[in-house]
């Protein structure tokens, strides 16, 4: 018992740790504390286990009794003609059955529920788990990954799905009203039930109904009535079912009287859209290729004119003996990577510093002109000033001797930590003249510049692309990547488009600086016309 309480102040000074919830499936840095919490609650749980069974080996003694007492009943008087066994009974009776009473009675369950019912406040909620169903589709869209890869483990090599779980994607995916995703997850949950798997939660019944439905909102009239069938074979009574049967059959016999055919441009776009938002970008499509490395307009000619060099930003004092390196990452607009730029040691403690501050990251609503969380970026962030820590102020000083920009009216260094195929989908980092107001409380004009260090390497996915210019940029921990924004006028280079590709494996870690307008009057000199 003296454990199990131990067991409880070592889980509540961990959930010290832990922020009350808020969207876990965010962010990768907070999840890790969910393991630890579970392994401690494992580790719990097994206590009390072994609590139950010493309760149990304690209570085994009634097999020994039963021989006692079938032998004693035979012959009682016999028997209790013994004094020893006479003793031995009225002690049992008047003492051990006591103890027993009291043994039984002792729930050693307590400590373990209460620490249960205490962590659970902690733990991630239904939002979570739908947010990282969600998060699956979607890297199975962009991707272009089939449910076969995901489910049996070859995405991640270990990690694999079970029937109950692809069920519950479906549903997921019912729920929001996507009727492709729910039939390709269902579809994954029947196939593993037809090939052998066991589940004591779902059944082939409440899969087809799902499947059946699904198809049919899709418009595959026959392909439901399929699915209809093959579920009353398995219940013949089902009442929805044999409703459906009726409609799906009258309807397919008015849709072939009607002789309508199909246009077969209409029906290929018509499949290649099934699935998507209804806030789809045009421009996702591309997004998605560049993602998958499909796409990128690097050509012989333009890859000519990259570059790698040693770089001392004009012979800078600090840069003269150790040079940066230095690499074009694309010719125009001009997107540079700076190679080995923070330290290995420096990088995590700004993630120390960031952990426990990250928030969800938001958006400004150009609707209501307030930050508001969206589903096209999931991730965490915190903002960390020079004044915080060492670290950060070293950060920004290298930042101004690398651009030569001047960091005294930047924004202060965001750090962002992304979740569950964890993304940031196409946006401008500037202003654009229909939000005239985007950083007027700032009082430091547009954002100019943009630097963004990588703080972590990532397996799988999380590129930065531009999507205006074909371009994509690979994480790699320790390298910076810089661009402008704005055109020496001051005008904004729309050509900067760029997005964080989901996050396929792995944990992304990258700091943001963003520079302003003022204070490079006569470090970047404006010129006269715009697109200069």
């Amino acid at each position: 018992m003296a454990k199990l309480r131990h067991c409880c102040t070592v889980l509540l000074l961990l959930f010290t740790s832990v922020s009350a919830h808020s969207d876990f499936f965010t962010s990768i840095g907070h999840m890790t504390d969910l393991l630890f919490v579970e392994r401690d609650l494992v580790s719990s749980l097994k206590d009390y286990v072994r609590a139950e069974e010493d309760k149990l080996q304690r209570i085994k003694w009634a097999d020994r009794l039963d021989a006692l007492s079938t032998a004693g009943s035979q012959d009682p008087e016999g028997f209790l003609g013994h004094p020893v066994n006479a003793f031995k009974l009225i002690k049992r009776l008047n003492t051990e059955w006591a103890e027993l009473e009291s043994l039984v009675l002792t729930d050693v369950s307590d400590a373990f529920v209460s620490n249960l019912t205490i962590q659970r406040q902690h733990f991630p909620n239904d939002d979570d788990q739908t947010g990282a169903a969600k998060a699956l589709m979607r890297l199975q869209d962009t991707y272009k990954l089939d449910t076969e890869t995901i489910s049996s483990g070859r995405l991640t090599g270990h990690s694999v799905l079970t029937v109950e779980d692809c069920y519950d994607l479906g549903k997921v995916a019912y729920s929001d009203v996507d009727y492709y995703h729910t039939e390709l997850w269902m579809a994954q949950a029947l196939k593993q039930l037809e090939q052998g798997e066991e589940s004591s939660v779902v059944d082939a019944i409440a899969i087809l109904d799902y499947l059946s439905y699904s198809v049919y909102q899709q418009g595959e009239l026959e392909r439901a009535l399929a699915f209809t069938k093959k579920l009353l074979e398995l219940d013949p009574s089902h009442q929805r079912a044999n409703g459906n049967l009726k409609y799906f059959e009258y309807q397919l016999s008015k849709q072939k009287k009607l002789e309508v055919d199909d246009n077969d441009e209409e029906r290929r776009m018509w499949k290649e859209n099934r699935g998507r938002r209804d806030d789809y970008l045009p421009e996702r499509k591309q997004y998605e290729k560049l993602c998958r490395g499909e796409g990128v307009r690097m050509t012989p000619r333009r890859q000519s004119r990259l570059f790698c060099r040693y770089y001392d930003n004009g012979r800078h004092p600090r840069f003269v003996i150790g040079p940066l390196k230095q690499e074009d990452e694309w010719d125009s607009p001009h997107i540079v990577r700076y190679h080995d730029i923070v330290s290995d040691r420096d990088m995590e403690k700004v993630k120390e510093l960031a952990k426990p501050r990250l928030r969800r990251a938001t958006v400004h609503d150009p609707q209501t002109g307030t930050l508001t969380t969206a589903h096209y970026r999931v991730s965490k962030s915190a903002w960390l000033g020079a004044y915080e820590h060492p670290v950060v102020d070293k950060i920004n000083r290298r930042i101004e001797d690398i651009t030569g920009l001047d960091v005294g009216t930047a924004e202060d260094l965001q750090v962002a930590n992304y979740g569950v195929g964890g993304q940031y989908e196409p946006h401008f980092d500037f202003g654009r003249k229909d939000e005239p107001d985007a950083f007027e409380e700032l009082g430091t004009g547009n954002r100019i510049a943009t630097w963004l260090l990588y703080m972590s390497d990532v397996q799988a996915g999380g590129a930065t692309v531009f999507t205006d210019i074909g371009a994509a940029v690979q994480p790699k921990k320790g390298s910076a990547v810089f661009w402008f924004n704005l055109y020496p006028s001051g005008e904004g280079d729309y050509r900067t488009r760029h997005a964080a590709c989901p996050v396929l494996l792995g944990n992304k870690w990258v700091s943001n600086k963003w520079m302003h307008e003022r204070g490079q009057e006569f470090r970047r000199r404006c010129d006269l016309h715009w697109t200069d």
